[in-house]
C-alpha cells in the first residue's frame, strides 16, 4: 500500500505529527478561520479522518479583528503523562517591524475534548512546540522575534524550561540553542530524543519555493550546542523545480510500533499558465500549503535521511502492517443543513457561528448580513477549503435584497484582499439583480454593472454554481435549477493563490475557499436563506503526467 501525496490536500499547513499507541494525529494551523487548530487521525498514514476542532470557542481563541493569515500559526499537538498538550500561537501582526502574539498552551485527556482553558506562555515568538524531555522536565521551543531594524528578524531558537507545578514558563532559563544556518529564517522548531543525542528539526528559507527543513543535534539543551546535519538540507524542493511537489519543509517526525520513521511536511502543487515558463515564476499555489508525508531513514553517522533523495517522492511506502482498504473517492460534499450544528468542513473567519452570523438546521442555512467581505470583523460567511484543482460548487438561495448594500451568493474567497462572487443584489431601477465581483488587491470590479442579470418577478430562489478549473473559473446562474447559465466572465484562479497574494502582502499561508455569504453593510441585518451547498470535485488530468516520474532526485 502506498502513502498518495499530499495526505492532506489544501490547506493543511505546518504539520504537528505525531503518534498515540496505534493512531497518528496530525495537527495544522488554521489562521484567521474559526475553529482553530484542524486534527486529522489515521492508523495507516494513508487515509484520514478529520477530527473536531480543539479551540472551538472565544475563551480558547478570539480573534476579533485579526489580519488576514494572523491567528493561528504552526500549533503543537503531543502527549505525555496521560493527556494532549496543545501549544498555540495567536499572531495579531502579520506585516512591520513587530510580530505581536500570545503563545497559549490546552490540554485534554481525550483527542475529542474538553480543552482546558488556556494558560498564557509568553510572546516571544511564533512557531512554539513542548518538548517532553525523558528525565521529566519541559521546555518550550520557539522561534524568536527581533524588531531591530540592524538586525535579522529570526533570532535563532529559543529553549526555556516550563514548571509543571506553576503551569508557567521560567524565563530565567531561556537560552538561544541554534542560530540556523545561512539560508535565514529559521522557525517551526520540534526536539526529539533519540539515541543518546537531542536532534532538532527547524524550517528555514521562508514557506515559499526556498523552503526548506534542516536538522541539527547535540548531546546537551546548552546554549548553542547544536550541530547541523552534514550534506543537507533533510528536505526541500529548492532544486527541483520540475517537481509535482514542491515548499516541503516545515514539519514533525513520527516513529511507527515497527520502528520505521516518517516525517510529515507543508507542501504546495503549483500551476502555470500556458503562456508562462514554469521555472519563473515557479507558479501559483491555489490550493495553499497542503500536507504531505515521506519515509526516513538513518544513515550510519546518526543522521536521518528521506528516502530517495532531500526532494521526496510522490508515493510512498506505507507502514509495514497496513491493511489495504478502499480509500474514499476526494473530499467532495453536499450539506442540506438539516444539523443544526455547521458540518466539520466549514469554517467562519475569526469568530465562532452564533445568531450573530445566522442559523442552521431544519434544512436550511439562514445568514445575517453584516459586514462586507472586505472586513476584518464581523463577516457573515461560512467557507470550506478548496481540495482540488478542478471542482463544481452549487447553492440555491432565496434573498429579497431592499439596496445595493444587500449582497448575498457564492464566494470564492481567498482573504479580504483577494475574493470573487456571484451575488444576488438591488438595482435602483430594476429591482433584483445578479452580479459578478472581485476584488483583486482591493481593487473591487462589478463585471456586470449596468447589464447586471435582472430577476424575473415572482422568483422565489436562485440557483448559483461556480466551475474551478485550475487556471481559470467562471459562475453560472438558473432560475429551475435545471436550466444553467454561464456567464462569460472568466476569472483567472491565480489571483486566489499564496503567490500571488505574496506580491502585496505578507500574510500569504491560507489558499483559497469556497463558501456562501450574506452582507449588509447598511446595517440593518437582511437575511439570505440557503437550501442546500454541493461541492463536487472533478479529475485532475494534468496529474498522471505531472508525478512521474515519482521521485523528484
Amino acid at each position: 500500500m502506498k502513502i498518495q501525496n499530499p495526505v492532506l490536500p489544501g490547506f493543511n499547513a505546518d504539520p504537528s505529527f505525531i503518534r498515540v499507541n496505534n493512531t497518528y494525529y496530525i495537527a495544522n494551523s488554521t489562521f484567521e478561520w474559526f475553529p482553530g487548530v484542524r486534527i486529522h487521525e489515521s492508523q495507516d498514514l494513508v487515509h484520514w479522518n478529520l477530527l473536531p476542532s480543539p479551540l472551538s470557542t472565544t475563551t480558547l481563541l478570539n480573534m476579533k479583528g485579526n489580519p488576514s493569515s494572523g491567528g493561528i500559526w504552526a500549533p503543537d499537538l503531543s502527549y505525555a503523562d496521560g493527556k494532549f498538550w496543545l501549544v498555540y500561537t495567536d499572531v495579531k501582526v502579520t506585516e512591520g517591524p513587530f510580530k505581536d502574539v500570545q503563545n497559549y498552551l490546552t490540554t485534554a485527556t481525550d483527542i475529542h475534548g474538553p480543552w482546558t482553558d488556556p494558560i498564557k506562555l509568553n510572546n516571544l515568538g511564533f512557531d512554539a512546540s513542548l518538548f517532553h524531555d525523558q528525565n521529566g522536565r519541559k521546555y518550550l521551543v520557539q522561534q524568536t522575534w527581533d524588531h531591530r531594524e540592524y538586525r535579522h528578524p529570526f533570532n535563532g531558537i529559543t529553549l526555556t524550561e516550563f514548571d509543571t507545578k506553576t503551569m508557567k514558563l521560567k524565563p530565567e532559563t531561556a537560552r538561544n540553542i541554534y542560530n540556523g544556518d545561512d539560508v535565514k529564517l529559521v522557525e517551526g522548531p520540534h526536539l526529539y530524543q533519540i539515541n543518546g543525542y537531542y536532534y532538532l528539526f527547524a524550517a528555514e528559507g521562508g514557506t515559499v519555493f526556498t523552503h526548506q527543513e534542516v536538522v541539527a543535534r547535540s548531546k546537551t539543551l546548552d546554549k548553542l550546542s547544536f550541530e547541523g546535519e552534514p550534506d543537507g538540507p533533510f528536505i526541500t524542493n529548492m532544486d527541483t523545480p520540475d517537481f509535482y511537489l514542491q515548499k516541503q519543509g516545515h514539519g514533525a517526525l513520527v516513529d511507527t510500533p515497527e520502528g520505521e520513521w516518517y516525517y510529515a511536511s507543508l507542501v504546495s502543487r503549483p500551476w502555470n499558465h500556458a503562456t508562462e515558463s514554469s521555472h519563473d515564476p515557479r507558479g501559483w499555489s491555489t490550493l495553499g500549503r497542503e500536507t504531505s508525508i515521506q519515509k526516513v531513514e538513518w544513515d550510519d553517522q546518526g543522521w536521518p535521511r528521506i528516502v530517495g533523495g532531500h526532494g521526496g517522492q510522490v508515493e510512498v511506502d506505507a507502514p509495514k502492517g497496513a491493511i489495504e482498504t478502499k480509500a474514499p473517492k476526494d473530499h467532495s460534499q453536499h450539506d442540506d443543513f438539516d444539523s443544526d450544528k455547521l458540518d466539520l468542513n466549514w469554517n467562519t473567519l475569526r469568530q465562532p457561528f452564533t445568531e450573530k452570523l445566522g442559523t442552521v438546521g431544519n434544512g436550511k442555512l439562514t445568514l445575517v448580513g453584516n459586514h462586507s467581505l472586505s472586513s476584518t470583523f464581523d463577516v457573515s460567511m461560512i467557507a470550506r477549503r478548496w481540495q482540488a484543482f478542478n471542482f463544481d460548487a452549487e447553492t440555491k438561495v432565496k434573498f429579497d435584497p431592499q439596496r445595493y448594500e444587500n449582497m448575498a451568493g457564492l464566494v470564492n474567497f481567498y482573504n479580504d484582499k483577494h475574493y470573487s462572487w456571484i451575488y444576488i443584489t438591488r438595482d435602483e431601477e430594476r429591482g433584483p439583480v445578479i452580479e459578478i465581483a472581485q476584488n483583486d488587491n482591493n481593487n473591487y470590479t462589478s463585471f456586470l454593472k449596468d447589464h447586471a442579470i435582472q430577476i424575473p418577478a415572482g422568483t422565489e430562489y436562485v440557483w448559483f454554481k461556480t466551475l474551478v478549473r485550475k487556471q481559470s473559473y467562471t459562475y453560472a446562474y438558473s432560475f429551475d435549477g435545471e436550466d444553467w447559465h454561464e456567464i462569460p466572465v472568466e476569472l483567472d484562479a491565480a489571483i486566489l493563490s499564496d503567490d500571488y497574494v505574496l506580491q502585496n502582502y505578507g500574510g500569504f499561508f491560507t489558499g483559497a475557499f469556497v463558501g456562501l455569504a450574506a452582507v449588509d453593510y447598511a446595517g440593518y441585518g437582511q437575511t439570505a436563506e440557503f437550501d442546500y451547498f454541493d461541492y463536487q470535485e472533478l479529475p485532475d488530468p494534468d496529474r498522471e503526467k505531472e508525478v512521474h516520474p515519482n521521485q523528484a532526485g
